[in-house]
């Protein structure tokens, strides 16, 4: 296979270089450092992720990142449209993450509709459990309007994501995180998702701490690479260096190991990896060969939003 040239395409990011796409402050100066940042970084495009808060200040921050864009060729040639993370998802511990439980609740059409329009038809990704949508209903809705619908900070049952898969589901959010240190072995939402990698575009983020890089090569070894992505789900921390950093509530002080922690340690909140690290872990950590690394990171995003 020859070595796909062309930049990468990550699809989950919530801030990069200093600046958190969360901000309620957010300008339009700000974004385009961002761009020219990614840019250097080797990135053709990025789906901009906003995540879980109040559906009022949801609303506010797709509608600004719209606006901004629209304003700046130089952010619609980086920003190729928004991943809205939430809150339609599962709100137990473990399941929840880092998103605020007392924003998070089931899906409704009606509330969807509502972050679609302040998006200005920007969505094209949207993550949600699909145990809290209930019939489905939005699920469906997200699917008639071209919207790709992601599985993710949830907990189905095999059959609940088989159902989910029929009725629109065609992705999972960053497998293996999302979920509990510690679930039963075999029947957990690792191995439930795995099963159908045949329906289901899988994304993983390779910086060690998500996923250790053992257990990623397992993974992608199960799912193969034909329906495999790797995502960052960067904070304003990625292409910095230790130091304190925003994203939307929480206030995080990373160190040397640049891994982003709840202050508790109970769990991750974001990443601070770039895209060129990640090309680097799956080479050198997970063993893959360029080619394959950058067919998770360049070809296979694109073909799952019909790009390629």
């Amino acid at each position: 296979m020859a070595l796909d040239e062309r930049g990468y395409f990550d699809i989950q990011i919530n801030g990069y270089k200093g600046v958190d796409f969360h901000k309620d402050d957010l300008s339009g100066e700000e974004l385009r450092g961002v761009c020219e940042a990614l840019n250097a970084d080797g990135n053709d495009g990025i789906l901009l992720t906003i995540t879980t808060e109040k559906l009022e200040f949801m609303t506010a921050r797709l509608a600004r990142v719209a606006k901004l864009r629209a304003q700046d060729k130089r952010l619609q040639s980086m920003i190729w449209g928004i991943h809205v993370e939430g809150p339609f998802l599962n709100e137990r511990p473990g399941y929840k993450g880092a998103h605020p439980e007392d924003a998070i609740h089931p899906a409704n059409v009606e509330e969807m509709k509502r972050l679609l329009d302040a998006a200005d038809g920007l969505v094209r990704l949207v993550t949600l459990a699909p145990e809290r949508d209930p019939g489905f209903a939005t699920t469906k809705y997200l699917h008639g309007k071209g919207v790709v619908v992601s599985a993710g900070h949830c907990d189905p049952s095999l059959d609940e994501l088989k159902a989910a898969i029929d009725a629109g589901v065609s992705m999972f959010t960053h497998l293996g995180n999302g979920c509990p240190m510690q679930m039963h072995r075999h029947d957990n939402i690792v191995q439930r998702a795995l099963s159908l990698y045949k329906h289901l575009w899988l994304c993983f983020i390779p910086d060690g701490a998500h996923v250790a890089f053992p257990a990623l090569g397992n993974y992608l070894r199960a799912a193969g690479f034909e329906r495999t992505i790797v995502v960052t789900d960067a904070i304003a921390a990625a292409g910095m260096g230790p130091g304190t950093y925003k994203l939307g509530r929480w206030t995080l002080t990373l160190g040397e190991d640049m891994v982003a922690r709840a202050p508790d340690g109970s769990h991750l909140v974001g990443a601070a990896i770039t895209m060129p690290q990640c090309e680097k872990n799956l080479v050198e950590k997970v063993g893959l060969s360029r080619e394959d690394a950058r067919r998770l990171l360049v070809a296979n995003p694109r073909i799952a939003f019909g790009l390629d």
